[in-house]
């Protein structure tokens, strides 16, 4: 038995913790569907997939990929973070936003451009007419060099002269993606008799208008010569694009892929690290609207936190490690992922432990039964084991993110404090809608996790909150200490309360105003 577990803790050391760092054979054998996500998934809606840093959303991607390249369809799939040759132009303020969404849609279209060129390369060889391919590349790439952002004029103009004069004008009039410099410039000199120097500088608020027709059109033209083929575009790291550039990156989109039925759109993105809609005059947009441009039905917490079904979360998290134990070398043989957690742990509870230190998040999970094989290796895992290496994941790898930032950690005693300290618990609620960057960046490093969306206290039942809990390796390092925590949130007669989590006609005075965080 000892052996059996040693090879198990080995495994669970050399597990992968990132879907883009194993091969395509890999992911498809380690992904763990949660019905109905892959059903909701495989849908030919254009959708936007919401989840967390580490929720899976590449490794759902990857595994859509695999599956729809073996019914025979082609797949176009785009990591943002490495788009285009020099990726910090995107965010460079010192750039005008036109020369930085100029190189963004350019490099966006170049690099579905190519892989359009090899999805026309692989069906070349079959066509009647292979002439007629290559005439529609040739289209696409010169519909590239039209798209334009056009916006109200910048100049400046400046004269000198000595012996002679200059004089030289620069406008963003028009960014042409060919030339990606989002000016257009002259210069002229002549001479002049005497010293004189004046400058002048005339600007107005840019105001964006995207013209991507003959983009759609060539790429119409060109799907008609391969035959019509259905092609699904994955993109993921939507949020790694900066904000103020993603409504336009969303308007490429919607005015070149989405109104041809042969495009499949399907985008990874952080919900409160997006920005898809930006708002113009008379009814006038840029971007998609939400719900009618491309559905957002799809949000991995709601299938992976252990609080909104725990029965459900369990069973994912249980297969989860099956399935990677499975594609381990290292490994031991398994005929069902209940054998693996009866040799593994102490007792079900113990692996239970596991799933709420996750937190929902699959490669946290990965990262704590790398932490508990450290700590209980050779023998069963107890809960003692789950909640150490819970604590030292937490210290180790979030709370050393947030110390690296004054305002967050000051941020994040002061909720510890108030919540822990003063109300003995460890969730609490701040009105809906108003979350600033401070909570947005505690939440991005899993110090704190939403447990629910839209929900109203007993005491004041017509205003709507979310609902928030402190991380589950903050909560065990406080276990033995006064500030240890005595439930969920505080009820009607001084008590506390952890089951059922969901219960949310319990809550009373566990509301924090985000105003009085530290700045």
């Amino acid at each position: 038995m000892n052996d059996k577990i040693t090879q198990i803790h080995t495994a669970f050391l050399g597990f992968a913790k990132r879907a883009e760092k194993v091969s395509s054979d890999i992911l498809s054998h380690t992904f763990v569907d949660t019905e109905p996500l892959t059903t909701i998934l495989g849908t030919s809606n254009n959708q936007i997939l919401y989840g967390r840093r580490g929720t899976g959303k590449t490794h759902a991607l990857l595994y859509l990929a695999e599956s729809v390249r073996g019914q025979g369809e082609s797949t176009i799939y785009l990591d943002l973070r490495s788009i285009g040759s020099d990726g910090s132009i995107y965010n460079d303020l010192s750039r005008s936003l036109a020369e930085r969404s100029v190189r963004l849609v350019l490099d966006v279209l170049k690099a579905i451009g190519n892989e359009l060129y090899g999805i026309a390369v692989e069906r070349i060889a079959s066509s009647d007419h292979p002439d007629q391919i290559t005439v529609r590349l040739d289209d696409l790439e010169s519909s590239f060099s039209e798209v334009r952002i056009v916006g109200d004029t910048t100049a400046e103009e400046k004269q000198t002269s000595t012996s002679s004069a200059s004089k030289s004008f620069a406008g963003s009039l028009v960014g042409v993606l060919s030339t990606v410099t989002g000016t257009i410039s002259a210069s002229s000199s002549v001479s002049a008799g005497e010293e004189r120097q004046t400058e002048r500088t005339t600007s107005g608020r840019e105001q964006f208008s995207l013209h991507f027709g003959r983009v759609q059109s060539a790429l119409r033209s060109l799907l008609e010569v391969l035959g019509n083929p259905r092609i699904w575009v994955l993109i993921d790291e939507w949020s790694e694009i900066p904000i103020d550039l993603q409504p336009l990156l969303a308007d490429l989109l919607r005015r070149t892929l989405l109104p041809i039925d042969n495009f499949i759109v399907k985008i990874a993105a952080i919900e409160h690290r997006s920005s898809f809609f930006l708002p113009k005059g008379r009814g006038e947009y840029v971007g998609f609207e939400l719900g009618a441009d491309i559905s957002t039905d799809l949000n991995l917490d709601d299938f992976l936190v252990f609080d909104n079904d725990q029965g459900k979360s369990v069973d994912f998290f249980k297969r989860l490690l099956f399935r990677h134990l499975k594609a381990s070398e290292a490994g031991p043989e398994f005929t069902s992922p209940e054998e693996m957690v009866q040799i593994a742990f102490t007792q079900a509870p113990a692996f239970d432990e596991l799933v709420r230190a996750a937190e929902g998040v699959p490669r946290d999970a990965l990262n704590l039964a790398a932490k508990v094989a450290t700590k209980s290796f050779g023998k069963a895992v107890s809960i003692t084991d789950v909640r150490a290496a819970a604590r030292d994941w937490y210290q180790q790898d979030k709370a050393a993110s947030v110390q690296a930032s004054t305002q967050l950690y000051k941020a994040l005693e002061y909720i510890i404090g108030e919540v822990i300290g003063n109300r003995r618990a460890r969730a609490f609620l701040l009105k809906a809608n108003t979350r600033n960057e401070v909570i947005d960046r505690l939440f991005d490093y899993r110090v704190i996790h939403l447990l629910k969306k839209n929900i109203s206290s007993h005491d004041d039942p017509g205003q709507r909150y979310d609902a928030f809990k402190i991380d589950y390796g903050c909560y065990v390092e406080l276990i033995n200490t006064q500030k240890a925590t005595e439930g969920l949130f505080a009820i009607d007669d001084g008590g506390h309360t952890d089951v059922p989590l969901d219960d949310y006609r319990s809550i009373r005075r566990a509301i924090l105003n985000v105003e009085e965080l530290p700045s």
